[in-house]
């Protein structure tokens, strides 16, 4: 019998500064700070981005666990253009886009930028 696997539940990010990492992804990108079993962590829809301090991993962790090693990708319901304009307000950097990509999903329109510990985030629209 082959495993198959329904969804995605969470992803670690070992960052250099939770606080900065946590204020980024809730005041930027509308996150929400939880708690899971005395960590910080980062909710949005019914996924989760666990934080760990660099230096301080917890067991078990990824063979190397380092600072801005990621490409993470959301989605967002709201219009790219919005995104994009809410930014400029916020006067963080688009690095890229938008841009035409292909998703789990099909095509969708893209927009880059780095979170403080410099992973490349991905915001799109299908």
């Amino acid at each position: 019998m082959a495993i198959t696997i329904d969804s995605f539940d969470h992803l670690v990010l070992t960052v250099a500064n939770i606080d900065i990492t946590v204020d980024f992804y809730t005041e930027v990108l509308g996150m929400e700070l939880s708690t899971v079993g005395g960590r910080k962590a980062l909710a949005f829809g019914e996924q989760m981005i666990k934080l760990q301090q660099r230096g301080h991993e917890v067991s078990p962790k990824a063979a190397h666990p380092t600072c801005g090693a990621d490409d993470i990708c959301f989605i967002t319901s709201t219009p790219l253009d919005e995104v994009i304009r809410e930014l400029k307000e916020q006067k963080i950097r688009i690095e890229d886009g938008p841009v035409e990509r292909n998703g789990a999903m099909g095509r969708m329109r893209s927009i880059y930028l780095r979170d403080p510990d410099r992973n490349l985030i991905e915001i799109s629209n299908y």
